[in-house]
C-alpha cells in the first residue's frame, strides 16, 4: 500500500505516522505545508499525478477552539474547503482506491440526540461557534459520499470526537480546551500562581479520544470491507469541563484554586457520540482519559524541553 497521510505533521496526521510506521508493507507518501499547498488545486493535482498513492487519509484541517472558530470563520470555512475539495477530486483523477476523509463530532446539529448518531446529520441548526469549520466538513463527507456513489470509488468517511494527545496545539486563546487546561496549569504551577482561571461554568459535558486510539480506528476503517459512508469515532464516554479541568490540574500538580468564568461561552451543553456502529463492526477505544492524559502531559514536557511546543 502506497499511503498518502495529508496533515502528517499535525497531531492527528502525526498519530498516523506513528501507527503506519509499524505496518508491513506500507509506503508512506508524506509532504509538509511548505512542499504541498493543498489549498491550492493546481498543486494537489501535480502531487497525485506524480505519486499516485493508492490509499490516502485526509487529516489536514485548519483547526482551533472556541474563540478561535468564532474569530476567524472565513478563513476556517475557506481552508478547510478548499482542502477537501481539492484532495477528494484528485484522488478520484488519479486513481487512489480508497480514501478515507477524517471530519469532527461538530458536524452534527447543536441540539442533536444525546447521544450523537450518524442519522442525525443535517437534522437541525449547528452549533454557531464553530458553524463554519462544520460546514467545510460536511462537505468534505458529502464529496466523499458522492464519489463513492457516482463513481463507484471506496472513499469514506470517519467523525472523531474531541481529539488529544502528542503534538497538540497549546495556543492559549486558539487551541482546544484539553491543551489549553494544561498549559494553563503548568504555567500556573511554575508561577506560584494561587489560582486558575477557566472559561464557563464548568457544566457542558465532553468526550474526549486519544489521537493514536484515532489512528488505530483508522487503520481498522482502512481494512472493512464495505464500510459506512460516515462512522462515528469516540469513547463513547464524557465528563464534565469541570470534572476535566480537576483531572488536568492533579495531572499537572497544580494544587491552587480554579475560578470560573461564567461571562465566556461554554458551546453545546453536551457532545457525545453514539459510537454503537463501530463498536458493530470491531473496534473500541482502549485508552482511558486518566492514562491518555498522563501521556499526553508528559509529551507536553517534553516537547517543551525540546523547544518543539506548539504555541
Amino acid at each position: 500500500m502506497k499511503l498518502f497521510i495529508a496533515g502528517h505533521q499535525g497531531m492527528v496526521g502525526a498519530a498516523l505516522v506513528r501507527r503506519y510506521q509499524r505496518e508491513p508493507g506500507v509506503t508512506l507518501a508524506l509532504r509538509t505545508r511548505a512542499e504541498l499547498d493543498l489549498t491550492s488545486q493546481a498543486a494537489v493535482e501535480a502531487f497525485f499525478a506524480q505519486e499516485k498513492p493508492d490509499t490516502a487519509i485526509i487529516a489536514a484541517a485548519k483547526v482551533g477552539g472556541i474563540h478561535a472558530n468564532a474569530t476567524y470563520p472565513a478563513e476556517f470555512l475557506s481552508v478547510n474547503l478548499a482542502i477537501a475539495a481539492n484532495t477528494i477530486h484528485a484522488a478520484y483523477r488519479h486513481g487512489v482506491k480508497r480514501l478515507l476523509f477524517l471530519g469532527s463530532s461538530c458536524i452534527y446539529p447543536k441540539n442533536a440526540p444525546q447521544p450523537m448518531s450518524e442519522d442525525c446529520l443535517l437534522t437541525g441548526p449547528l452549533e454557531p461557534t464553530n458553524e463554519a469549520y462544520a460546514i467545510a466538513k460536511i462537505t468534505g463527507l458529502k464529496l466523499a459520499q458522492f464519489y463513492r456513489k457516482e463513481h463507484g470509488v471506496l472513499f469514506h468517511s470517519a467523525m472523531p470526537t474531541n481529539l488529544y494527545g502528542p503534538g497538540d496545539n497549546y495556543h492559549l486563546q486558539n487551541s482546544h480546551v484539553l491543551p489549553a487546561l494544561i498549559r494553563k496549569f503548568q504555567e500556573a504551577k511554575k508561577a506560584n500562581s494561587p489560582e486558575v482561571t477557566a472559561w464557563g461554568t464548568g457544566t457542558p459535558r465532553r468526550e474526549f479520544l486519544h489521537v493514536d486510539d484515532l489512528a488505530d480506528a483508522c487503520a481498522f476503517l482502512l481494512r472493512v470491507e464495505n464500510p459506512p459512508d460516515w462512522i462515528n469515532v469516540g469513547t463513547g464516554t464524557d465528563v464534565t469541563i469541570k470534572e476535566l479541568t480537576e483531572t488536568v490540574a492533579a495531572t499537572t500538580g497544580f494544587a491552587g484554586k480554579v475560578v470560573w468564568d461564567a461571562s465566556k461561552p461554554d458551546g453545546p451543553p453536551r457532545k457525545l457520540l453514539d459510537v454503537s456502529r463501530l463498536a458493530k463492526l470491531g473496534w473500541t477505544a482502549k485508552l482511558a482519559l486518566k492514562d491518555g492524559l498522563a501521556k499526553t502531559y508528559a509529551s507536553f514536557l517534553a516537547e517543551q524541553a525540546a523547544g518543539k511546543l506548539r504555541t
